[in-house]
């Protein structure tokens, strides 16, 4: 069997007579014969994105309030690991909101 790789954007919107074909489909009328099932073992190897996923790191240098640095610095190492978490959250519900 030819493995044929296709972009996303290659990929056409399905139509209203392919979402109709789908949503008539019931559960138990799907075929998965020829899909392994996933163990324990599977799982207990699994990762989750954020375990995949690593951004390119930049090195800055930033200018933070002596208190805000010392509250990231409170619960000990990894604070600028913290600091980038908050950020994000914060670029993420910006994103999301606007």
């Amino acid at each position: 069997m030819a493995i044929i790789r296709r972009k996303a954007s290659e990929i056409s919107e399905p139509t209203a007579e392919d979402m109709a074909r789908m949503a008539a489909i019931r559960d138990e009328d799907i075929d998965y014969s020829d899909i392994p099932p996933l163990t324990d073992e599977f799982w207990a190897n699994a990762k989750r994105f954020n375990e995949l996923y690593r951004p390119q790191k930049r090195q800055v240098t930033v200018r933070i309030d002596a208190d805000v640095l010392a509250w990231l610095k409170q619960d000990g190492k990894g604070y600028q690991t913290r600091l980038n978490e908050i950020l994000r959250q914060a670029m993420l519900s910006t994103k999301s909101a606007g």
